[in-house]
């Protein structure tokens, strides 16, 4: 319940649960050190210094549950965490068990990959006023190159006309109510997303763009962590 002059409550959930296997190595990425820093304490700072977001959930592998509540969160002095739950085998398991855990007076949930550690306060702010708009909301980037329909044998069979066409980034933001339900659906009845505006638009809610950065890379593979220190050097060589 949400008293009069109470500002409505925003719960971010960082699905970080991923085995990372095309980094080739044996710790997963989202604790690879970026600028001397694991990749999602990168997120997790921009979402703790906004005034928009309430709480954080973060969704570890189990076997990193300790090293997070014991020793990352502490010596990164975040403070919003609320919870940290054993993420699921695949990242859409890991947002449906972090969503069970949020308060039920949430109003909107944002949803941000660890790995995807250049985010901004205006990428947050923005994404949510337009959930709040609209009921759901994402950061994505038009479509800038060329694109080609390729078929079995390797020929061009048609150039696609790239203007209604958008790359997904997150932070992504819903209602609450209406994003643990559809992940609850999507369980029940065995459909799989790469991200969860599939499922709110599966689900027959509408979903609202709003234009992000090219900067705002996911780290899947080595040579983006070259890419990323490149644009954390620019950032702090620009401050």
């Amino acid at each position: 319940m949400r008293y009069p002059g109470q500002p409505p409550l925003v719960v971010a959930v960082v699905p970080a649960a991923g085995k990372g296997l095309r980094m080739g190595g044996p710790v997963p990425k989202q604790f690879l050190a970026l600028g001397g820093e694991p990749l999602v304490v990168h997120s997790l700072r921009v979402l703790e210094a906004s005034p928009v977001v309430g709480q954080i959930i973060l969704a570890v592998p189990p076997s990193d549950l300790d090293y997070c509540l014991d020793d990352l969160i502490p010596r990164a002095g975040l403070k919003k965490i609320t919870k940290v739950v054993a993420g699921g085998k695949e990242r859409q398991d890991s947002v449906r068990h972090a969503l069970e855990h949020v308060p039920e007076e949430t109003e909107v949930v944002l949803v941000h990959d660890a790995v995807r550690p250049f985010l901004t306060e205006s990428m947050v702010r923005d994404v949510i006023e337009a959930a709040y708009r609209v009921g759901g909301a994402i950061v994505a980037l038009p479509m800038r190159d060329t694109v080609k329909r390729v078929g079995a044998q390797g020929y061009i069979e048609q150039t696609i006309d790239r203007r209604p066409l958008w790359l997904a980034q997150t932070p992504q933001a819903f209602h609450f109510d209406r994003l643990r339900a559809v992940h609850r659906k999507a369980h029940g009845e065995g459909v799989h997303a790469t991200d969860d505006a599939f499922l709110f638009e599966w689900a027959g809610y509408p979903v609202m763009v709003v234009e992000g950065s090219g900067e705002n890379i996911k780290i899947t593979r080595p040579e983006d962590m070259v890419i990323g220190e490149a644009i954390l050097s620019a950032r702090q060589q620009g401050r």
